[in-house]
């Protein structure tokens, strides 16, 4: 059985506080070989810093994510974040990113400060960044263009446009997909995933949402990635062997991982 690499996933999520050692155990008996466990605060990347300790498949990534950003955050969780991004199992500095879609998000002055300061954390630190997306490609490009050469990551569960892959991609990014393209309405995902070079694709589950089908609308965990890995080689013409094998060794390279 090929390995499955499931290079965005939030186990640090109270969804999973029941059952944890259980799932990590049924993850590795379905082939769930390594996971990225994304922070998106500085509580929720401390609690995936300790769960990377205590797991032999599990590396993290310490940031703050657009949503999560509050009036007052502040220099002190800069440099919390800049302190987990420190140890030796944090391999990116993630999920930072843009988020447009809720009126009751910062502002997208103040999204963009704390974006550019996590980017450049990134540089400082020389680690890959693990970036969100959604409904703020334009600004998001056009802040990304300016590191052009400095900087390397994922853009993770793509919602873009086959356009924007390509321009990302051009820009050095690898390109995560989750189980959306086993949806009914996936058009959009899929367009842009068949323009991705095949060693720039990641998949990912982003659980515990996103849940492939015929699961969706369920907690979402690694194990689910064998859906969306044969629905890709369906697509691509390939086989879901093929599929694993690359996207595990594509999160490999990009997460420094043996």
């Amino acid at each position: 059985m090929e390995k499955i690499f499931d290079s965005h996933s939030h186990y640090n999520n109270k969804a999973f506080d029941e059952d944890y050692d259980q799932l990590m155990q049924h993850l590795k008996d379905c082939g769930v070989g390594y996971v990225m466990n994304c922070g998106s605060s500085v509580a929720a990347s401390r609690k995936a810093m300790e769960q990377s300790h205590n797991s032999d498949f599990m590396c993290f990534c310490a940031g703050i994510h657009p949503l999560d950003i509050e009036d007052d955050t502040c220099d002190a969780d800069f440099d919390e974040i800049e302190r987990l991004a420190a140890d030796p199992l944090c391999r990116a500095i993630g999920e930072i990113g843009m988020d447009y879609h809720y009126d009751d998000a910062a502002s997208p002055e103040k999204q963009k400060e704390v974006f550019i300061r996590q980017l450049d954390l990134a540089v400082k630190l020389d680690k890959p960044v693990i970036i969100h997306i959604r409904e703020a490609m334009q600004d998001s490009l056009e802040i990304l263009k300016k590191y052009e050469g400095r900087i390397r990551g994922v853009i993770h569960c793509f919602s873009g446009s086959a356009e924007s892959a390509k321009i990302l991609v051009k820009m050095g990014f690898y390109i995560g997909f989750t189980g959306v393209v086993t949806f009914k309405n996936a058009r959009k995902a899929l367009e842009a995933m068949k323009v991705v070079p095949f060693d720039r694709l990641l998949i990912e589950t982003d659980c515990p949402y996103m849940a492939p089908e015929p699961y969706r609308g369920k907690r979402c965990d690694s194990s689910m990635l064998h859906q969306v890995a044969q629905k890709i080689a369906d697509e691509l013409g390939r086989t879901k062997e093929e599929v694993l094998c690359q996207t595990y060794e594509n999160a490999a390279r990009l997460f420094e991982i043996d």
